[in-house]
């Protein structure tokens, strides 16, 4: 009974501290949340709480503020995550589904992302080598060229125009195209490769092994994996009062993709993932916290999305939004 009771004058800390940006007193605690005890109780809670690390009293202040460990307690032991509101759930579907490509797609994910949470939002792209091949398209373009188009499952689209050494023929191409799809449609980059090569035969096989070779450039070209899209890095001016602890290196952080790479590393396949203040892999980031889930079609997380900002944050909130994003985007490229 008493445990819970803390847990409960620790989640109105963290609520008040979040919603209100001051440090928190029993008597607000009391007079805002129906705790049902006195506030020398929760005095004496706050007390046992403090004792244990999981708030603090800053400077001279009469009030409490969360600790890492309090904030970690807290997303711990949520009994729910806040579910989206009607309204919300509705701007992401109507926003999202208009999306034209995948760069459409993640371009409107960064966007919605940082309105729905005030913070920074981060989105990776989907890697290449975690993906499958859709589909292979072989377009006459003229008597000696075509057009080579690789579909791959996490909706990226790569064309390349192939010159031949002899002019095309009907029954050659459509040929040629079900003997790529064959061994290559639904098989990982890797194993879609090894079966493509396995096409050229060996004799008059020139042609054959410039469409091939191609498709071969298309999937081990690296330019777009590891590749991240930043985008609300304007809410970071909400948190002026921690500029130099927790927003200059935030900011600085956001430069370097590396960095932001191992941030959103820390996602475990399509669980939200939250990482508080000093659990961040970063010294210099240690007065933020990052979410993080991961998103792609069929249930197969091939990329990480998130939220970056100062350890003072709607936790609940953040987390719905960014588990709802992530079950949208996954949802386009399923259906793309």
């Amino acid at each position: 009974m008493q445990e819970e009771r803390r847990l409960a004058v620790l989640r109105a800390i963290v609520e008040d501290y979040v919603a209100t940006e001051e440090p928190v007193g029993s008597k607000a605690l009391v007079e805002r949340h129906g705790l049902g005890v006195s506030s020398a109780t929760v005095r004496n809670d706050m007390a046992a709480l403090e004792d244990e690390g999981y708030i603090t009293q800053p400077h001279t202040s009469a009030g409490r503020v969360p600790t890492d460990k309090g904030y970690r307690l807290f997303v711990d032991r949520l009994t729910t995550v806040k579910p989206m509101s009607s309204a919300e759930r509705k701007a992401i579907a109507t926003f999202l589904d208009g999306a034209v490509d995948l760069d459409d797609v993640v371009s409107r994910s960064v966007r919605v992302l940082s309105q729905l949470t005030r913070q920074v939002a981060l989105v990776q792209y989907p890697t290449l080598s975690r993906s499958t091949v859709r589909h292979i398209e072989l377009v006459a373009l003229a008597p000696t060229r075509l057009l080579a188009v690789l579909i791959l499952s996490t909706g990226r689209v790569e064309q390349r125009v192939v010159e031949l050494g002899a002019e095309l023929d009907d029954g050659w191409l459509s040929d040629l195209r079900a003997r790529l799809n064959s061994v290559a449609s639904g098989q990982i980059i890797a194993d879609a490769v090894t079966g493509l090569r396995g096409c050229v035969p060996e004799r008059d096989g020139a042609e054959t092994s410039a469409v091939v070779e191609s498709l071969v450039d298309a999937m081990v070209d690296q330019r777009l994996d590891e590749r991240i899209v930043v985008g609300g890095a304007a809410n970071l001016a909400r948190y002026g009062d921690s500029f130099d602890s927790a927003v200059r290196p935030l900011l600085e952080a956001l430069e370097e993709h590396v960095v932001l790479l191992k941030l959103l590393g820390e996602a475990q396949g399509d669980s939200v993932t939250v990482t508080i203040g000093a659990e961040v892999p970063y010294e210099q980031l240690s007065a933020t916290s990052v979410i993080t889930t991961g998103y792609g079609p069929r249930d197969e997380a091939v990329a990480t999305l998130g939220i970056v900002g100062p350890t003072r944050m709607d936790y609940p909130g953040t987390m719905a939004a960014v588990r709802a994003v992530a079950r949208y985007v996954s949802r386009i490229l399923d259906e793309a």
